[in-house]
């Protein structure tokens, strides 16, 4: 029998209706698209996917994502819209019109009272390396791999202070009980 996930109180098997069912992306707002674009793909090497302009509303979407080399993208508009929307673990950035131009604005970063949203997460193939590369690109840390009680976990904060977590998968067998 394949593995059907860890048994907790709450926990209830999926039925038919949730078949195929996948979580897409997640959406973090960004006052200034220059600043968080050149942020995503130069320090964390996510490329934009697709870039969605909705001017009744004056908002943009921006769909990012670390992909494989060889990964092949539609060239139709269309068509690419419609394949990023069945990919999984996408990052979406979401900038309304003229919030960059707006002295002092920020969104709230879920980390700040009151505490809600908290982070995304990276996991990266050697973490030393990450975190010197994340100095050389003087991106704000809140927790090096050494610091606090768990140790080999990375956060960052992105240009618009949402937190981002960085580890290594091979560094976490054994954390939590």
């Amino acid at each position: 029998m394949s593995f059907q996930g860890e048994q907790h109180l709450g926990v209830q098997a999926p039925t038919a209706d949730s078949e195929g069912f996948r979580l897409n992306h997640t959406m973090l707002r960004i006052k200034d698209p220059e600043k968080a674009l050149a942020f995503y793909t130069r320090v964390f090497g996510m490329r934009v996917l697709r870039r969605l302009d909705f001017e009744e509303m004056q908002f943009s979407l921006y769909f990012l994502a670390n992909l494989e080399e060889d990964t092949a993208l539609p060239e139709d508009d269309s068509e690419r819209t419609v394949w990023t929307f069945s990919q999984r673990g996408l990052l979406e950035l979401t900038h309304n019109w003229g919030t960059e131009d707006q002295e002092g604005f920020a969104y709230h970063d879920g980390n700040a009272e009151p505490q809600g949203f908290g982070h995304i997460c990276f996991s990266v193939p050697d973490l030393p390396s990450t975190e010197a590369w994340l100095d050389a690109n003087q991106v704000e840390f809140v927790k090096r791999s050494d610091q606090g009680k768990l140790k080999d976990v990375v956060f960052v904060k992105d240009p618009d202070g949402y937190w981002i977590e960085v580890v290594e998968a091979a560094r976490m067998a054994g954390k939590g009980a």
